[in-house]
């Protein structure tokens, strides 16, 4: 691995179009701008909308329970064990209740921390591999595509678990230059760190997907790696202390079911469809391509066959290589998960925006064409969105029309919503789409930055300005009604049970350990001590259900899909 030293020395290679970013010379000044961008982009209406069911509020509700309990030690939903997932992320949500109280802002405010970080790393990654416009590229590659962005503005798991996953691996392929070079007692244990936190995290498929990351790498390089067993005992020493701290804990206190439950977890997760969250075989191909929007497409020129063939074996190279596995190994592996829910594949960002700032990189430094089928998708791709947004504003002057045609009747329901909407917001597609045509005319001959500025600042702007302009008022279409009426619930003596799989009533009732009596059958059939609410969808069946097991509940009102009873 010796021809794998120079991996992180910077490129002598500069052109024209990466000069213009060497002119600020002080130290910490694209850090700073990064931190100050991250700031003016993840914080503002971080808490305009409410939770989004199941997994922010979930994972929010956790946090809630142990302050309200304070035990800290149990991941708790509803004031039972809740096995899922251990308890780092939830510990920061913790933290952050502390500071700015229990509500949406603060729920969502370690991730925009996790934003900033992961913009900082991508940054100085991609300096030490290349050059400050690249690691600068690839920050924007980053920040400017649609699921990364909008995932620093949510309260769920992944943007820690994934930046806990990439630093961990991050720091292996460093070591596995040569692992006799510069520090490689320091870089193992920082690898074996990050990547015990990523399982603390979110459980042990963090550690999976680096032992396959690894395991695939070994078999492409013919098994081609030194190493001391000094090392290993020391990276397993760390990785055990860190990643099993909590389990340490669960075992230490007599919790051996907690362990044994969670591992059952993780296993159905592989082997069955969570309720809700399956999907087609080519489920995470489709939602990376269009959610990870434009990297996306910029990447796709580098899974052609033979694309480094005339690349010398550098360090550049043998990163690349590893950013290759690490994308194939995620996205295939979770193919293979019955579960298919959005963020499962969300590590493949990483590799997916290097591939694209790595390709972007070589095209423009090398003065050639963008290939006519990445310019045609990313003009098709852009102004699709662009149409959607333009007819979501329209929604509540188009509805009437479309609603005969429509056969769900909770779809319908949800129609019944009015939103607030300002009137400027469909200018927000409107901009995407020009930019889409400015691109698609300045790329005809060669790719230059100017252009690539054009998409990515199109990109970043609208995303941005859809998550605070559009998102709030959509979701009054959704969740908002039943949301509503759980707020009204707060200080009342009573239960409450939607007849359907939720997290919000928990959560936004405010509930109590009193109160958590939740068995359906129960709470539909037997005396109660105490009036009890249910959320019911307004479809034919679930109606008809929920009356037959429930003939004494009354019926209070109906909104936008949902239908409240009580039953005293």
């Amino acid at each position: 691995m010796s021809n794998n030293q120079d991996i992180f020395k910077d490129s002598q290679a500069l052109n024209t179009s990466s000069k213009r970013f060497r002119g600020i010379s002080f130290p910490g000044v694209w850090e700073f701008a990064i931190v100050v961008t991250g700031l003016l982009l993840f914080l503002p209406g971080l808490g305009s909308v409410h939770l989004f069911d199941w997994d922010e509020i979930n994972f929010a509700e956790s946090a809630r329970e142990m302050i309200l309990t304070g035990n800290y030690l149990d991941v708790q939903i509803n004031f039972e064990t809740f096995w899922e997932k251990p308890p780092l992320f939830i510990w920061m949500q913790v933290l952050s209740m502390k500071i700015f109280g229990i509500n949406e802002f603060a729920a969502r405010f370690p991730n925009a921390i996790a934003g900033i970080v992961t913009l900082l790393v991508l940054f100085n990654v991609g300096k030490r591999l290349k050059n400050n416009s690249f690691g600068l590229l690839w920050t924007a590659m980053y920040l400017c595509s649609l699921f990364p962005f909008f995932f620093f503005k949510s309260g769920i798991i992944d943007p820690w678990f994934n930046l806990f996953i990439f630093l961990g691996i991050y720091y292996f392929i460093r070591y596995s230059a040569d692992p006799k070079d510069g520090k490689p007692v320091v870089l193992v244990s920082l690898s074996a760190l990050f990547l015990g936190l990523a399982v603390l995290t979110k459980g042990p498929v963090g550690f999976l997907i680096f032992l396959l990351t690894f395991g695939i790498y070994l078999i492409i390089s013919k098994f081609k790696f030194s190493f001391k067993w000094s090392h290993v005992a020391l990276f397993t020493i760390i990785f055990a202390v860190v990643g099993g701290f909590w389990f340490i804990l669960q075992i230490a206190t007599g919790n051996w079911t907690i362990i044994q439950d969670f591992i059952v977890y993780q296993i159905r997760l592989f082997k069955t469809k969570d309720a809700g969250h399956g999907g087609f075989l080519g489920y995470h191909f489709v939602m990376l391509l269009i959610g990870v929007f434009p990297a996306s497409l910029f990447a796709l020129p580098t899974f052609r066959r033979r694309f480094l063939e005339n690349e010398n074996e550098t360090g550049e190279k043998h990163f690349f290589r590893w950013m290759m596995i690490l994308f194939w190994v995620v996205l295939i592996l979770f193919t293979i998960v019955k579960t298919k829910i959005v963020h499962y594949a969300s590590m493949c960002y990483f590799p997916l925006t290097f591939l694209a700032a790595w390709y972007v990189h070589k095209v423009i430094l090398e003065k050639k064409k963008l290939p006519n089928f990445v310019r045609i998708m990313t003009f098709i791709l852009a102004v699709i969105f662009g149409i959607a947004v333009i007819g979501v504003t329209f929604i509540d002057k188009i509805k009437h029309f479309l609603i005969p045609y429509i056969k769900d009747e909770f779809a319908v329901g949800n129609l019944e919503a009015t939103s607030d909407w300002i009137g400027f917001e469909p200018i927000i597609g409107i901009v995407l789409i020009a930019v889409a045509i400015v691109f698609f005319i300045k790329t005809k001959k060669t790719l230059s930055a100017s252009s690539l500025i054009w998409i990515l600042a199109g990109s970043l702007f609208y995303i941005s300005t859809a998550m605070f302009f559009i998102v709030p008022q959509v979701e009054k279409y959704s969740q908002a009604a039943a949301i509503e009426f759980y707020k009204t619930k707060i200080g009342e003596d009573c239960y409450i049970k939607p007849v359907f799989k939720s997290y919000a009533h928990y959560f936004y009732s405010e509930r109590k350990p009193e109160n958590n009596l939740d068995d359906l059958e129960y709470l539909t059939t037997e005396k109660l001590d105490k009036p009890c609410y249910f959320v019911v969808k307004n479809t034919a069946r679930r109606v008809e259900n929920f009356t037959s097991a429930a003939p004494d509940a009354e019926k209070l009102f109906e909104k936008n899909g949902f239908i409240f009873y009580i039953r005293r």
